[in-house]
């Protein structure tokens, strides 16, 4: 069992030090495998991992799963190499206690090598034949002589041979311990150098994760303040037309070269109705087949006397108070789209009237008018009178200006209610001609008159290049002695946005930060955009080669550096368009 034993250990020592021969002298099996990953967005799904989260990550993986083979394969080999320890230590038990006897035996070996030198001295034929009485005598003596001697030699040999096995096992069992040594040695090596390269990666990918996705205070205020976080109507009156917001405008008077950023819609939640689609639809359908076509349900009749409790206005008379102030579309639209409206709009505030609770009367809930209430249009006091009663039942009826053609409730708002070919031609906003069908958006609000920062809607090469280097520097992790949170735009300490200032980048700063900056763009970028509504991705041509930017992360790194007001203000969806001069 002993020499068994040594054969086993042997065989797990040669196993062992194949399997850690590999892993030293082949890394390409622990390292060669790629396995890319995916990194998030503040405001949509992350669409793809940045290039050196990516090639880390795919580094670290396969690095993984070979020490989990490795840890596997560790806890078999040590188990044996207990095993083996257990065998010597009973071996070593072994030996101690032959060393015991074999010192005995020792004594008897000396004492019979003598005796046994002294009896071949003495036990000459002649002496036996001269000492014997007769020829009987003489050969038992012989005999008697011979048998001793021979039990005498085979002593000698035995314990000799005892002796010497005993040394053998000796030596080798401080081989064996100097061998284990080296083996548990080398195990331990290469265990902690595997959890040392591990280690060491997952701290530079907390590193690389926390400085892409980590925006300051100041940037997540400016991101809120452009995202058009609220939901507005087209109110009383009209929102009229900013020529250069417009793609006529830009055309027309952006320099030759110039970019500028189209939004399908905005401050919008993209669902039930789409007023300005109401308006285009109220030219050949009536107001329960417009309803229908956005909420999925016609109006059915039901009690609503009696009184609405109205923030800063008390109790007001639901039907003949209420609903004749809500300001929400233009009183000289077409009457369906005017019905439409007034049954959307008692539908939303029935509910608040039938759990008696307090309605808001800003964009938060739906915008009301003491002074239209008092002095109604004559349309829109038709539109509620006959209509009265009639709600939509089962049915949130949210609705808002203008959503951009696409619809979260519905799908795409066109005339065949899809999304492909020249499709704006058929969105039923655009034949509207809703002013925020196809926007670029330049100012401090959504009026026509708030504050522009002096600004235009476009933008400059060097103005969307460095967009485009911030998107590097945010999301690809590029750069170095970068402090993300200047990443802001230019204008920031003359035109604050969000109450929030700052001390930002310039754009000679930024570029001077990365080693490959893009400092021109080749023609018009290609933007893509998927089957539900979203802007899947801007490829720009650059002189560093192609760039493409996922649309939601385009969108956001858009909001945080774009000079001036110039933003995407989208909520939770990103739809645009970039167009070139």
């Amino acid at each position: 069992m002993r020499f068994g034993g040594f054969f086993w250990f042997h065989r797990v020592r040669f196993w062992f030090f194949l399997i850690l021969g590999c892993i030293v002298s082949c890394p390409g099996l622990v390292m060669a495998r790629e396995c890319g990953d995916d990194i998030g967005c503040l405001q949509i799904q992350v669409e793809q991992l940045q290039k050196d989260l990516e090639m880390s990550k795919s580094a670290t993986i396969p690095l993984e799963s070979e020490v989990a083979k490795l840890a596997k394969k560790v806890v078999f080999i040590q188990a044996q190499i207990k095993a083996s320890e257990k065998k010597q230590q009973e071996l070593v038990k072994s030996i101690l206690e032959r060393e015991g006897k074999v010192a005995k035996s020792y004594q008897i070996l000396s004492a019979k090598v003598r005796d046994y030198y002294k009896k071949s001295r003495l036990n000459s034929p002649l002496m036996i034949l001269f000492a014997a009485q007769s020829l009987g005598d003489f050969t038992r003596g012989m005999v008697y002589r011979e048998t001793a001697t021979d039990e005498d030699k085979n002593l000698i040999v035995n314990i000799t041979r005892e002796i010497l096995e005993l040394e053998k096992d000796k030596r080798q069992v401080e081989s064996d311990k100097v061998k284990l040594a080296a083996v548990q040695k080398k195990l331990d090596s290469q265990k902690a150098f595997f959890e040392k390269e591990i280690a060491g990666a997952k701290r530079y990918q907390a590193e690389l994760s926390g400085k892409i996705a980590t925006l300051t205070a100041r940037q997540q205020a400016i991101l809120s303040a452009r995202s058009g976080s609220f939901v507005t109507g087209v109110g009383s009156v009209p929102i009229g037309s900013d020529y250069d917001a417009s793609i006529a405008g830009f055309n027309e008077n952006a320099p030759g070269g110039s970019f500028a950023v189209f939004a399908f819609g905005a401050y919008t939640h993209r669902k039930g109705m789409s007023q300005y689609g109401a308006k285009a639809r109220a030219e050949s359908q009536n107001y329960e087949e417009i309803l229908d076509a956005y909420y999925g349900k016609r109006p059915v009749s039901k009690d609503t006397g009696g009184s609405i409790r109205v923030s800063g206005q008390g109790e007001l008379s639901f039907e003949d108070f209420y609903l004749m102030g809500i300001a929400e579309m233009p009183h000289d639209w077409p009457m369906e789209a005017l019905k439409a409206q007034a049954i959307a709009a008692r539908t939303y505030a029935f509910r608040y009237k039938q759990e008696g609770k307090e309605i808001c009367t800003t964009e938060a809930c739906q915008v009301f008018s003491r002074s239209k209430a008092e002095n109604p249009p004559e349309a829109w006091r038709r539109a509620v009178n006959e209509t009265r009663g009639k709600v939509i039942e089962g049915v949130v009826t949210f609705y808002s200006s203008t959503t951009g053609g696409y619809l979260t409730t519905l799908g795409w708002d066109t005339t065949d209610k899809s999304g492909g070919g020249d499709w704006t031609s058929r969105a039923w906003e655009s034949k509207a001609g809703s002013p925020w069908f196809y926007k670029a958006w330049y100012r401090n609000g959504y009026k026509n008159s708030d504050n522009s920062c002096g600004r235009k809607p476009w933008l400059t090469e060097e103005e969307m290049a460095d967009i485009v280097n911030s998107w590097l520097i945010l999301k690809r992790g590029e750069g170095n002695n970068i402090e993300t949170g200047r990443v802001l735009p230019t204008t920031i300490g003359t035109c604050p946005i969000g109450g929030q200032g700052g001390s930002p980048y310039s754009m000679s700063e930024l570029r001077s930060k990365l080693s490959d900056p893009v400092t021109s763009i080749l023609g018009k970028p290609i933007v893509s955009h998927d089957g539900s509504g979203n802007t899947i991705s801007v490829r720009f041509v650059t002189n560093r080669g192609e760039v493409n930017i996922p649309g939601g992360e385009f969108k956001e790194v858009f909001n945080t550096r774009a000079p001036g007001y110039i933003s995407i203000p989208q909520k939770g969806f990103a739809f645009f368009n970039i167009e070139r001069k």
